[in-house]
């Protein structure tokens, strides 16, 4: 089992959004074409939490920590990640 502290949990948090913000942007056709302004503040808050976790180019550390938060009981095997509400943004 992987120990997170509360600095790790929030970078792991923080890249899972990013992920899932780049994904759906780039999946959308509509929203494709913005991709850069719409993914500037997901990207923003991914690299101050990484940095502030010491994890800013570790990413074999990072990739366990969010494996281990995605096994974690707070959100069951094959839960959904929680996902953004794009249509404030379109």
């Amino acid at each position: 089992m992987t120990t997170i502290t509360a600095t790790e949990r929030a970078a792991a948090q923080a890249y899972l959004r990013l992920l899932e913000s780049t994904q759906a942007v780039l999946t959308d056709p509509r929203l494709a074409p913005y991709a850069g302004v719409m993914l500037t503040n997901p990207m923003a808050e991914a690299d101050e939490a990484l940095r502030a976790a010491g994890l800013a180019g570790n990413e074999d550390r990072l990739l366990r920590l969010v494996s281990s938060l995605r096994a974690s009981p707070a959100s069951p095997p094959g839960a959904p990640a929680p996902t953004m509400d794009w249509g404030r943004l379109a």
